[in-house]
C-alpha cells in the first residue's frame, strides 16, 4: 500500500463515522474470509498485522472469536481495547482480565496464548510504540474518558 493510501485509510479510520460503522461490518467480514479461507485470509491484516483471538467469555465460560489488530512486540503481541473509539471498553478485554489464557489463529497456525493488562509506565512506553504504529488510536483515545486497554500476549 502506498504512503498515501496508508494516511488516507488512517484519516477515515479516525473518524467517527467509521467508529460508528466498522466494529459491525470489520469484524464480521473478517470472521467470514477467515473462516472461508481456512485461516489463510484475514482482511484487516492487509492493512495491519491481524490474528483471531479465542478467549473464554468473562461471563458464559464459553469460546469467544474476535478478530483484532495486533502489534508485534518483543517476541509477542500486544492487543489494543480501543473498541474504534467507542465508550464502552471492548467485551473481549473483560474476557482476558478474568481468564488470561486464551490462543491466537495467526497464518494459518493456533497460538496458545497468556495476555497481561499493562499498567503504570509499561502501559505508557507500549502506548507510544502503539502511536507510532497506529497513529488513529490517538483519536480514539481523545474521544473516550476511559484509558485504552493494552494486553500483553507471550506464548505459552
Amino acid at each position: 500500500m502506498t504512503t498515501i493510501a496508508l494516511r488516507l485509510v488512517q484519516r477515515v479510520s479516525a473518524t467517527r463515522g467509521f467508529a460508528r460503522l466498522a466494529p459491525y461490518v470489520i469484524p464480521a467480514l473478517d470472521r467470514g474470509v477467515h473462516r472461508l479461507t481456512r485461516g489463510k485470509v484475514l482482511l484487516s491484516a492487509l492493512l495491519l498485522p491481524g490474528v483471531v483471538l479465542t478467549s473464554t467469555g468473562a461471563r458464559t465460560g464459553r469460546p469467544r472469536r474476535t478478530p483484532l489488530a495486533c502489534m508485534p512486540w518483543e517476541g509477542g503481541w500486544v492487543l489494543v481495547g480501543s473498541n474504534f473509539g467507542r465508550p464502552g471498553h471492548p467485551a473481549w478485554t473483560a474476557n482476558l482480565i478474568a481468564h488470561p489464557d486464551a490462543e491466537i489463529s495467526r497464518r494459518r497456525a493456533d497460538v496458545p496464548v497468556t495476555a497481561r493488562l499493562l499498567t503504570g509506565e509499561e502501559r505508557a512506553a507500549v502506548w507510544a510504540a502503539v502511536l507510532e504504529f497506529w497513529p488513529p488510536y490517538a483519536a480514539y483515545q481523545e474521544r473516550v474518558e476511559r484509558e485504552i486497554r493494552l494486553f500483553r500476549l507471550v506464548r505459552r
